[in-house]
């Protein structure tokens, strides 16, 4: 990364990194920049909260940024968790149908909704919408297999530590 020597105001030299030169470039225009390059936005925050600019802060489309980031994360746990279930239902319900591609599904998204997971909070999220989880999870299996919604059981049959969980046997 280049490093520039600039004096400040004081006549103090300072040195100026890529990133910290863009954002004396463009502070005035970082909402501009989030509209334009949210990667370049997104750096030239981190580069103002590591050197303690809190003031030159794009303070309201960091709120929105960060927001919809809580969101993105909380949409994917319910669409992982949907898909999850949908599979193990399939599973459960058409032995005779079962298939690689089913087990590799149900595995992947085991793995990824248990990173996704290691979040204290997104797990506590997942236990909250569990049952909504299951209601998309039902009407997915349901088309997918062409069984009616009554063949399947009306709550949750199953936990979220046991959805997770790895099973041996053959119920994927």
């Amino acid at each position: 990364m280049a490093v520039v020597a600039l004096e400040n105001d004081l006549g103090v030299r300072v040195e100026l990194n890529e990133v910290s030169q863009m954002i004396q470039r463009a502070s005035p225009a970082l909402p501009e920049l989030y509209e334009t390059d949210e990667t370049a936005w997104l750096e030239a925050m981190s580069e103002l909260i590591r050197t303690e600019r809190l003031a030159d802060l794009d303070y309201a489309n960091l709120a929105k940024y960060l927001a919809d980031m809580a969101r993105r994360d909380k949409r994917e746990v319910l669409s992982r968790l949907a898909t999850l279930i949908a599979h193990l239902l399939k599973w459960g319900f058409q032995p005779e149908k079962r298939t690689n591609s089913w087990s590799v599904t149900i595995e992947a998204q085991r793995q990824q909704l248990a990173e996704l997971l290691e979040s204290g909070v997104l797990h506590n999220y997942a236990d909250e919408i569990l049952a909504r989880a299951y209601g998309n999870a039902v009407r997915l299996a349901s088309r997918e297999t062409d069984l009616p919604l009554a063949k399947f059981p009306r709550t949750c049959p199953y936990t979220l530590d046991g959805i997770l969980a790895e099973d041996d046997s053959d119920s994927a």
